[in-house]
């Protein structure tokens, strides 16, 4: 079986960091979120490829990712952003006749056992019962299988559920899979202009596929600043790492980089400060201050700081990207 992890977004909900690197390599609670979909599929052994679906600053991930893991990947490039069905598409090439596949969103983090969700006769569908579904795509359940797709519906008033699709899909049939999404794509089949994998399934569905849903508890969305730092939170905790270090006050759940300075500060809780960073005079909480940043007389919470930035004498909730300085 074969992943296929498209991460060719740009990421545009979390500029300015997004300018400088590709999202899936910001980091939360101390790693590139990316490694963490990589280290559980290399972990759990249940694939034998992976293959990621890349587009800008795609040798950053490239290498980021070969640097990293001792393991097969394949890193097709989408040419125009124009879907996620587009994006899959791309992995053609590069699976087997009718070979399992298993999708996961690369800007997604999820808490779940992979070989219980790939343990079915049938495809599955990861989902997740949430408030408002209009920024999801949204399956129907009947009789405990999925029975359609609606992509982000208008309102909730439309919406056939509040099962929101959480991004991680097994499909049993990809031969089937690939001629769906050939069909969108050589028709010019576009909803909200563009190829949907909710179409693709769609069109399985209508051609007598069966679906499974699976319900995931812990689902992690890393597209929004806040949502990064709700995973941050949540990570943080799930790691419980200690530490104790002269001249600063650690409220724990906290991650600290190699060879960070810290001192007369206090940091945390819900804090990550990457690596060769400075923190001296200041108080951060609900934060994540990247690689080599500077913090000096400051008091930050709720903050993203990019690399080799500088923060000094600053009370407020920042969002700056990398080699920027902000000064008092």
């Amino acid at each position: 079986m074969k992943a296929i992890i498209p991460v060719a977004g740009s990421g545009t909900r979390l500029r300015p960091h997004t300018l400088t690197k590709p999202k899936v390599l910001m980091n939360v609670a101390g790693k590139p979120m990316i490694y963490y979909i990589i280290e559980q599929l290399i972990r759990e052994q249940i694939v034998d490829e992976i293959i990621m679906i890349v587009g800008t600053m795609s040798n950053k991930i490239i290498d980021y990712v070969t640097g990293t893991f001792d393991f097969k990947f394949s890193f097709p490039m989408q040419q125009e952003a124009i879907g996620l069905g587009h994006a899959i598409s791309c992995a053609k090439g590069s699976i087997k006749k009718n070979e399992d596949v298993l999708i996961i969103l690369g800007d997604t983090l999820f808490d779940v056992n992979l070989r219980d969700l790939t343990d079915c006769e049938h495809s599955v569908i990861g989902l997740k019962k949430v408030q408002d579904p209009r920024r999801f795509g949204v399956a129907e359940i009947r009789d405990n299988r999925i029975s359609g797709f609606v992509e982000k519906p208008a309102s909730k008033d439309v919406s056939p559920s509040n099962d929101a699709i959480v991004g991680i899909y097994y499909l049993k049939n990809s031969d089937n899979l690939f001629d769906s999404l050939d069909r969108l794509i050589n028709k010019g089949i576009r909803t909200k202009g563009e190829f949907q994998l909710t179409d693709a399934l769609t069109l399985l569905l209508e051609s007598g596929e069966k679906f499974c849903p699976y319900y995931v508890d812990g689902w992690l969305d890393c597209g929004k600043v806040e949502t990064i730092l709700e995973t941050n939170s949540y990570l943080l905790h799930k790691f419980n790492l200690r530490y104790k270090i002269p001249g600063a006050l650690i409220k724990d759940p906290v991650f600290i980089g190699a060879n960070a300075v810290l001192d007369n500060c206090i940091i945390g809780e819900n804090v990550t400060v990457g690596n060769h960073c400075i923190i001296r005079n200041s108080i951060i909480k609900n934060s994540i201050i990247d690689d080599y940043a500077t913090i000096e007389n400051s008091i930050l919470a709720n903050t993203l700081v990019g690399e080799h930035s500088v923060v000094s004498g600053k009370m407020k909730e920042l969002n700056i990207g990398d080699y920027s300085e902000t000064i008092d």
